[in-house]
């Protein structure tokens, strides 16, 4: 990132928003040279402006960042669910973090409006929505028919420091996409082992 629009970001990230006049003060630039700036932080979605209202005339306009814009400045998420897992190992034993693993994979297998993917519906369709459900939570996924099974492939990993450290964070998936499919599911290949993706492999539950 070039120096000035970074004083920009960091700027906006302390102060939640700001205006041309706020940041050439900061940066000893012109209005002129400010908006360059701001220009192409917009059209690399990292800033967003909006008309500041209440003024007498044409309303200025203050910047502010996008969510993308925000997702730049590092987060230590990785850290925080390593600990956590390592803490509730510690203190539940492997029993009782199996346990809470379980009860976060059932969280996880739900639409994110809270509701559940249905699972008496044709195979195909399920799948489907499953991969659907991963895109909209930003993994790319895929699946392919094998016979009477159905491969479930993650072409990227939501939390790759996590499962490197913590094998749980597998089983969590696996527990995850047996749930949202209603099917068996086995973790065939797997990113941290070094395969190309995470495969599922799903097999539908024999009726009763």
């Amino acid at each position: 990132m070039q120096a000035t629009r970074q004083q920009i970001l960091d700027y906006l990230r302390l102060h939640r928003d700001a205006s041309v006049k706020d940041l050439g003060r900061l940066l000893g630039l012109t209005a002129t040279g400010v908006r360059q700036h701001l220009n192409i932080l917009e059209q690399e979605g990292l800033v967003i402006s909006s008309e500041q209202r209440g003024k007498v005339g044409r309303p200025p306009l203050r910047y502010a960042l996008t969510t993308m814009g925000d997702a730049t400045f590092p987060k230590q998420y990785d850290a925080l669910a390593n600990a956590l897992i390592e803490e509730v190992r510690a203190c539940y034993g492997s029993q009782g973090l199996q346990q809470i693993v379980r009860g976060a994979a059932s969280r996880l297998a739900t639409t994110d409006d809270g509701q559940e993917l249905p699972t008496d519906g044709a195979p195909d369709a399920r799948v489907n929505a499953i991969v659907d459900l991963l895109h909209s939570r930003g993994v790319v996924a895929d699946w392919e028919r094998d016979g009477d099974a159905y491969l479930l492939h993650e072409r990227t990993c939501p939390y790759p420091e996590v499962a490197r450290r913590n094998s749980v964070a597998c089983a969590m998936d696996v527990a995850q996409v047996r749930q949202l499919s209603g099917m068996d599911a086995k973790l065939t290949a797997c990113l941290v082992r070094g395969d190309t993706c995470c495969t599922y492999r799903l097999l539908p539950l024999p009726a009763n």
